[in-house]
C-alpha cells in the first residue's frame, strides 16, 4: 500500500513539474499609435505631368496583436480636416464636399483584422476596410519594412513601420477633376505604436 501511495505522489509531482514548465499561452499585446510618429501621406498624377503630395497628420487608433499567432485588429480614425498639401487654397478645396467632404464627414477609419506576417513574425501585410465618406471599401496595406524595438526613453516595446497601398477615389465619390487628375490614389502609411499591456 505504501508503494502504491509512492507511486501516486509520484505521478502527482510529475504532473505538476511538467504543467509549471509547459509555456504560458501567448496573449493577445495591447498597443497605442504614436501620433508624433504617424501619418497618412497621399499622392495622385495630375495632368500626367507631375505628382500632387498631400497629408494627413492627425490620426490615433489602437492595435492588437498576438505575434505567435498571427492574428491582431487595428482600428485607426483619420481627422480629413488636418489634411494638408503645403498649399492652403488646395487644402480648402479638398476639403469641400465634393472631395472630401470634411464638415459632413470629418473621419475616415480603417478596420482591420485579417494579418499577414513572415517566418520572423514581423508583419508583412495588413488588411480590412476603409471608410471614407460615409463609403467603405476593402484595403490592403502592404509593409515595406516592419520592426519593433524598446524606445530607450519610455522603456517600451514600439511597433511599427511603412506601409502602401493604392485605391481608386471613384469608389468614395469623389470623382472631381477626373480624368485630369488621376483616379488612382497612392495612399505612404507611416506608423508607429507603443506597447501599452505590460
Amino acid at each position: 500500500m505504501v508503494a502504491g501511495s509512492q507511486t501516486v505522489w509520484c505521478l502527482a509531482a510529475a504532473l505538476l513539474l511538467a504543467t509549471a514548465a509547459a509555456p504560458a499561452a501567448a496573449q493577445p499585446v495591447d498597443y497605442a499609435l504614436d501620433p508624433t510618429h504617424s501619418s497618412v501621406t497621399f499622392e495622385v498624377l495630375h495632368f500626367d505631368t507631375a505628382t500632387i503630395r498631400g497629408r494627413f497628420s492627425l490620426l490615433n487608433g489602437t492595435v492588437q496583436w498576438d505575434r505567435s499567432a498571427g492574428r491582431g485588429r487595428v482600428q485607426v480614425v483619420i481627422d480629413t480636416a488636418s489634411v494638408s498639401t503645403g498649399v492652403p487654397v488646395l487644402d480648402a478645396l479638398l476639403r469641400r464636399d465634393d472631395l472630401l467632404a470634411s464638415g459632413p464627414h470629418p473621419q475616415a477609419f480603417f478596420v482591420a483584422e485579417q494579418f499577414s506576417s513572415g517566418a520572423d513574425g514581423a508583419v508583412q501585410a495588413v488588411a480590412g476596410e476603409f471608410t471614407l465618406r460615409g463609403s467603405s471599401r476593402g484595403l490592403r496595406l502592404q509593409a515595406q519594412r516592419f520592426r519593433c524595438y524598446t524606445h530607450p526613453l519610455l522603456r517600451r516595446e514600439v511597433c511599427g513601420g511603412d506601409f502602401e497601398a493604392t485605391l481608386p477615389r471613384s469608389a468614395f465619390g469623389i470623382t472631381h477633376s477626373l480624368p485630369f487628375v488621376a483616379d488612382t490614389v497612392r495612399l505612404l502609411v507611416q506608423v508607429e505604436a507603443i506597447r501599452q499591456t505590460p
